[in-house]
């Protein structure tokens, strides 16, 4: 029986092993370092929040595991011999691959900054980085202050949850409004202002010089490279993540930002694929980045790949960009492609629509030329993305979107809609008619 071995038990391996296991008896085994089953990283906020339980982000039940015949190791893969097709275990042990699948993930993105190894500097993408939390800031007697480096969202997450526990948080973000690489600067700026009103000092055009030990390997402040020096008991690392692939360097599988792979997610070793936030596309898809560490981009890597491990080769293909998110009490969605200040591109044209009360926004990206709608953005206004893919696809101009947006909304029954004070703001601005 054909084996078919998984590094990591995230939502891309997971996902993989499921689909292959509906369309085949094959042997699985997932290897995981982290925790024994499968849970959702999205929820892990909720726990320390105390929403949550533990149990209550692991999506299967311990049977499910046995029922489907899917084999869990709970061990750290130290090195891949893709001659031999075996894998090796740190701490000793190996196991024998006929196809393999690395779906390792991600790691917290460090920059060589003095005193990360201090005790109460961490990031928070694992299940042992909730376990941190939980110990380096119980309450506020613990840990009075924590000082998060880096915004996005991992950083409003960190400090939405310490706030729960009215820890103070400072956040270090490098750019004039919050996650203002990706977002436009109006924005930006709106969420700025949000999670400021929630008690956050967030502080702009700032950045971190180096953290300060209190002369027992504990965390005692940070300096920013204004000179300005910061007490604090915890450090909240945030600037990003990047994929887990050290165990890989002694391989002949290529790599470089992540493990270079092909649309059918295969690598250069013949029987190993990877898939999830540890994959680079070799060419990258339209104008998304060659590694993407998105939650259903994982899921559906896993569910293409496990048709190719299945024997019907099917090419990963993510269509349109979407993505959510939260910035405390603000959900935020995306459809299509709105482009920050520094990467918007020379022929697009953004609309900016903005509710008095500051709590939400629409961003709309369209052609200069031709009109066609690009992308948008909503901030505390649900949407559905079925129908913008579909406005997408079909290349719909923006003044029909505008002129159509009560379809998107996905709002329930009773709440105020917006779309007519969108559509007005945008007929003044355009002094043009809507066909």
């Amino acid at each position: 029986m054909e084996h078919i071995v998984i590094i990591g038990n995230g939502i891309a391996g997971i996902t993989a092993a499921r689909h292959i296991r509906k369309l085949s008896n094959k042997k699985i085994t997932i290897i995981s370092a982290e925790t024994d089953h499968f849970f959702s990283r999205t929820a892990l906020m909720y726990v320390y929040m105390g929403h949550m339980r533990w149990r209550d982000i692991e999506p299967y039940e311990s049977w499910f595991w046995e029922k489907n015949r899917l084999e869990l190791k709970n061990a750290y893969v130290e090195t891949v011999d893709t001659n031999n097709q075996t894998l090796y275990f740190k701490g000793g042990g190996s196991i024998i691959y006929d196809k393999l699948i690395i779906a390792s993930g991600s790691v917290t993105n460090t920059f060589g900054w003095d005193g990360l190894e201090l005790n109460g500097v961490q990031g928070l993408v694992s299940k042992q980085d909730l376990e941190k939390l939980e110990t380096n800031a119980p309450n506020n007697k613990e840990c009075p202050r924590a000082v998060i480096i880096g915004g996005g969202l991992i950083g409003v997450e960190m400090a939405e949850m310490l706030r729960t526990r009215d820890i103070e948080v400072t956040m270090l973000v490098r750019e004039d409004g919050f996650w203002a690489n990706v977002l436009p600067n109006q924005d930006a700026e709106m969420i700025s202002r949000h999670i400021i009103s929630h008690g956050v000092d967030l502080r702009h055009n700032t950045e971190l010089d180096k953290i300060l030990d209190d002369g027992k390997g504990n965390v005692r402040a940070v300096l920013t490279k204004n000179g300005e020096e910061i007490p604090c008991s915890v450090v909240g690392i945030t600037t990003g993540v990047k994929p887990q692939i050290s165990f890989l360097k002694n391989s002949k599988i290529e790599t470089d930002r992540g493990i270079l792979v092909n649309r059918l997610l295969e690598t250069n070793i013949q029987n190993v694929y990877a898939i999830g936030d540890c994959a680079q596309q070799r060419e990258p898809i339209g104008n998304r980045p060659p590694v993407e560490a998105v939650w259903y981009t994982g899921r559906m890597m896993g569910e293409a790949l496990a048709q190719t491990i299945s024997g019907k080769p099917f090419e990963y293909n993510p269509g349109n960009w979407f993505n959510s998110a939260k910035f405390f009490d603000i959900e935020y969605q995306t459809y299509g492609w709105v482009f920050s200040e520094e990467r918007k591109k020379e022929y697009e044209v953004q609309f900016h629509w903005k509710c008095a009360s500051d709590l939400r926004c629409v961003t709309i990206s369209f052609h200069k030329n031709s009109n066609e709608f690009l992308g948008i953005n909503t901030f505390g206004i649900r949407m559905r993305q079925e129908v913008f893919d579909t406005w997408l696809h079909e290349k719909r101009s923006v003044d029909y979107v505008i002129e159509n947006l009560k379809q998107a909304n996905f709002d329930p029954e009773f709440y105020k809609k917006y779309e007519n004070e969108i559509l007005r703001e945008f007929l003044s601005l355009n002094k043009t008619a809507v066909s």
